[in-house]
């Protein structure tokens, strides 16, 4: 699992689609800006992006508690790692944008989805064998 973060339009999913050579290699992308859901698993598939978990992430925060919302995204976590470790050639990317510095949000319910976005790209960065910060095309490895 390779986890990817930075600010918004900073050029993550650019540097994945490079770091990858996404253009010669098959693989599916899923995108939470385009109102795909939050996948379960991904049959027949070995290279896999999650794009705009943070999207997925408000969703969760609307639909519970922020305890039970983390746990959600804790079994996700759990469920696409087991996915991953049943084949070597099989390799999971989340790409999330970093909204958490900044002025703290004045309503409660994106100070919610802030919160738990927070706490879930820990439980992302601490499953995931790899992590990078992205600033304006530039890569960070930082697991």
């Amino acid at each position: 699992m390779h986890f990817v973060t930075g600010g918004a339009f900073n050029g993550k999913s650019n540097w994945v689609t490079e770091y990858y050579q996404l253009k010669a290699v098959p693989h599916l992308w899923i995108s939470g800006y385009k109102d795909e859901g939050i996948p379960e698993d991904f049959p027949h598939h070995q290279i896999v992006i999650l794009e705009g978990i943070e999207v997925w992430l408000k969703q969760l925060a609307a639909q519970y508690e922020i305890g039970q919302a983390r746990a959600k995204w804790q079994q996700y976590l759990t469920e696409w790692r087991k996915w991953e470790n049943e084949d070597p050639r099989r390799k999971l990317i989340l790409i999330g944008t970093d909204m958490n510095k900044g002025i703290v949000p004045m309503f409660a319910e994106v100070r919610k989805w802030r919160d738990l976005t927070g706490w879930a790209y820990q439980d992302t960065a601490k499953t995931a064998e790899q992590a990078e910060l992205i600033w304006y095309g530039v890569s960070q490895r930082i697991k």
